[in-house]
């Protein structure tokens, strides 16, 4: 299971900037809007210390971290979904991403133009937004019509579930709301999941301040400034860049630290990605591979299982379990058996975050 991240926002608020830091490619990012015209794609691997100090343990033949993919399109502007800019044409790369990135620029550099001439970072969510809700609603409208024409004269209940789901969604989008907010069951959603509606995304926004104060302000005090419910991010995408093209972890380390920070914004970005789509990390860890698998959390171990193979869920038995630090510290799996750290768990284990386990399986 790997996790995507769409990137939206106005032209010049550091997108490509911040999109160049994750990945370290080199797309264009200059100043000036809408030079992002075909959507960027950069995959980037998710740090974790936990699998660092595994691999260092183990000393493994190969360590595989799971990975994260970003999809950074053309900024839009007010009347995108009119064709104004390059108008909504590169939405659609976006619909099938697992959750929004939503970057909002608080910098001041005169050189770098905003297009409504101000920074005003919750201005810009509102148009931004409304360029979703406006995407959306296209897309609602056409497949209402589309589905309540088939459904005239038939008593298909999955006709028709759909059919009230995308009424509710069409009338929540009319009223310049998101499709999240439509207050649509379980049920609802799943009868039109395929549509990938952008406003039904989990989203969390990524406020790109001055370098100056970038040790100083707290992701809860630019929550507040942008007056939203979800989650913020705050980092500096000019100090991002410059630390990723510095060689070596360490040195890197020790930039952020002449800064006052203690990790990279874009590591607090991926990290924050797996928050809100409820994922977790579980490990395998053997002297031919040590990988760190992504399920959401939740899971039971038989489904856990089943992200390595399918026949490891199909013959499953049990699992050896200990959690990743306990591993560590009695220095590998026998002296951690020897100790009596390890568990033995079932069908209705439900997995936790780091740990590490073995399976058992027969088919």
């Amino acid at each position: 299971m790997s996790l995507s991240i769409g990137i939206v926002g106005l032209p010049n608020v550091g997108k490509s900037t911040m999109f160049n830091a994750l990945t370290n490619l080199q797309v264009d990012a200059s100043a000036y809007p809408f030079c992002t015209i075909d959507p960027n794609v950069g995959v980037v691997e998710v740090p974790d210390n936990r699998i660092d100090a595994l691999e260092e343990m183990v000393k493994p033949q190969k360590t595989v971290h799971p990975t994260v993919e970003f999809v950074d399109i053309a900024g839009l502007v007010a009347g995108a979904s009119k064709g104004e800019g390059l108008g909504n044409k590169f939405l659609h790369n976006i619909r099938e991403v697992d959750a929004i990135a939503h970057v909002v620029r608080f910098f001041g550099d005169q050189n770098v133009a905003h297009v409504h001439g101000k920074v005003d970072p919750q201005d810009d969510i509102k148009t931004i937004n409304l360029e979703l809700i406006l995407a959306d609603l296209e897309l609602v409208t056409k497949k209402y019509n589309e589905v309540k024409d088939k459904s005239k004269g038939k008593s298909d209940k999955d006709i028709l579930l759909r059919v009230d789901a995308l009424g509710k969604i069409k009338e929540t989008l009319e009223a310049e709301k998101l499709a999240k907010d439509s207050g649509l069951n379980e049920e609802e959603w799943a009868s039109i999941k395929d549509l990938q509606f952008l406003t039904a995304k989990p989203v969390f926004f990524i406020a790109n301040v001055d370098e100056d104060v970038v040790s100083s302000i707290s992701d809860d005090e630019l929550k507040q400034k942008l007056g939203v419910q979800e989650e913020v991010v705050g980092l500096c995408a000019r100090l991002e860049m410059e630390i990723s093209r510095i060689g070596t972890k360490e040195e890197r380390k020790e930039y952020l630290q002449e800064f006052g920070l203690q990790e990279s914004g874009l590591d607090r970005v991926i990290k924050r990605g797996y928050s809100i789509l409820n994922l977790i990390s579980y490990f395998t860890a053997g002297e031919k591979e040590v990988r760190a698998w992504t399920i959401t959390q939740g899971t039971k171990a038989p489904q856990a299982a089943g992200v390595i193979h399918t026949d490891f869920e199909r013959g499953f038995i049990k699992a050896d379990v200990i959690r990743w630090d306990e591993l560590i510290a009695c220095n590998g799996w026998p002296a951690a058996r020897e100790k009596g750290k390890v568990r033995m768990e079932g069908k209705e284990y439900i997995v936790q975050d780091g740990d590490v386990m073995l399976f058992r399986f027969n088919v």
